[in-house]
């Protein structure tokens, strides 16, 4: 009777996700990052003409939310303060735009002053070149993320026998503006928003098999989206609008097939 009932609490919870879920994973070893289903949209875009230069100075966290915890006072931010290097690295796997590094300016003329200073005993070393000045600048950053935009579940129990399914909807957004680096005219700016879920599940039994004897087990887990995932995806999106619209308004080519 106690093994039937624990198979059938199992069951009820592996109906709606793999056992495999229970288990405790093992330890594993560092991986690459694998491209995001946004990616193939970025990568699929037609060619342009040529690259254009771009810089990035600061694409940050602008909603200075911290992670809700109950009881709890913390500082961990709700959203990852990495997003610039996230736009920098789409904007270097994209076709359209070369990134020129900004973010690390200072570090880039220090060590140019150092080659500068070591050439001082060598006149016939030839030069540095000048760096790469930027056409376009693109600014923005992560301007809101609400929690518990939707919130539901679905549970049942009967005879001390139960299951249950509960989940959770956060929503982040982003804007992204070109700005042209002559004129200081924004040419193009694009907002998109990425759902963030959570979802958890239960299952489990609480009952007497026989006098003065209660079996009662439980099982269950739960699934969160990475933040930084869902943040490098919104990015994704909207560089490819980015380049769609200036496409469309003729703000930049792409190659005659």
């Amino acid at each position: 009777m106690y093994k039937l009932l624990i198979t059938i609490t199992l069951l009820g919870l592996s109906g709606c996700a793999s056992l495999g879920n229970l288990i405790p994973p093992s330890q594993q070893k560092a991986i690459s990052l694998e491209p995001t289903e946004l990616f193939a949209d970025l990568k699929n875009l037609p060619k342009p003409v040529g690259s254009i230069p771009v810089s990035v100075y600061s694409f940050r966290d602008q909603t200075g939310q911290y992670k809700p915890q109950t009881n709890v006072s913390s500082f961990s931010t709700a959203v990852t303060q990495g997003a610039n290097s996230i736009l920098v690295q789409a904007l270097h796997e994209s076709d359209w735009f070369t990134p020129v590094e900004r973010e690390g300016l200072q570090n880039i003329l220090t060590e140019r002053k150092i080659i500068r200073a070591g050439q001082a005993d060598n006149p016939n070393q030839a030069d540095l070149p000048p760096l790469t000045t930027a056409k376009i600048i693109l600014e923005g950053g992560i301007i809101s993320y609400d929690t518990n935009v939707k919130t539901g579940g679905l549970g049942m129990e009967y005879f001390g026998i139960g299951a249950s399914e509960l989940y959770r909807e956060d929503a982040i957004s982003i804007y992204l503006r070109a700005v042209d680096v002559r004129t200081g005219q924004v040419l193009l700016s694009v907002a998109t928003s990425k759902k963030v879920l959570s979802q958890e599940m239960r299952a489990g039994f609480f009952r007497y098999v026989s006098y003065k004897r209660l079996a009662e087990a439980e099982a269950g887990f739960s699934d969160n989206e990475p933040m930084s995932i869902c943040v490098t995806q919104a990015i994704e999106k909207a560089l490819t609008d980015l380049i769609t619209k200036g496409i469309d308004k003729g703000l930049w080519a792409k190659k005659s097939a």
